[in-house]
């Protein structure tokens, strides 16, 4: 029976989950993912894991930090002044925002903080110094 090998687009369901059992995405109920294994598409820790599967194949695989979305970062802390928010805005922690880099591209920032002059903007990924537990099944080797 073929197996997985780097360069081969699969089609896989996937639930990913938290260690404690959180749930934050899954494929069920929709068509399955499909990726180019090594290329890059998806997050170290799941590309690694589909080499050598087979169709039909369910696993589920554990993966750090260091190859999902890397470790919580200070330096993504954004203090952003109040001044700059629009008047009419009203603020709360947990709140997601989205901002624009210098290149016009946007991403997404959650209000950490709210200070008297300022407001604490959390740029990490909301995944970020997590480890992920996902369930695979390989649904087809394209």
């Amino acid at each position: 029976m073929r197996t997985v090998q780097a360069g081969d687009v699969v089609r896989v369901h996937y639930t990913g989950k938290l260690t404690s059992g959180e749930l934050f995405d899954s494929s069920e109920g929709l068509e399955p993912l499909e990726f180019t294994v090594g290329a890059g598409q998806m997050i170290r820790g799941f590309d690694a894991a589909m080499p050598g599967m087979t169709k039909g194949e369910k696993k589920t695989i554990n993966i750090l930090p260091a190859d999902a979305y890397g470790e919580r970062e200070d330096d993504a802390m954004i203090p952003f002044p109040k001044e700059n928010v629009p008047a009419d805005m009203v603020l709360e922690v947990g709140m997601t925002l989205t901002l624009s880099n210098q290149a016009g591209q946007p991403f997404p920032v959650v209000v950490a903080e709210l200070r008297d002059d300022v407001v604490i903007l959390d740029a990490n990924h909301m995944l970020a110094g997590k480890e992920l537990v996902f369930d695979i099944e390989l649904v087809e080797i394209v």
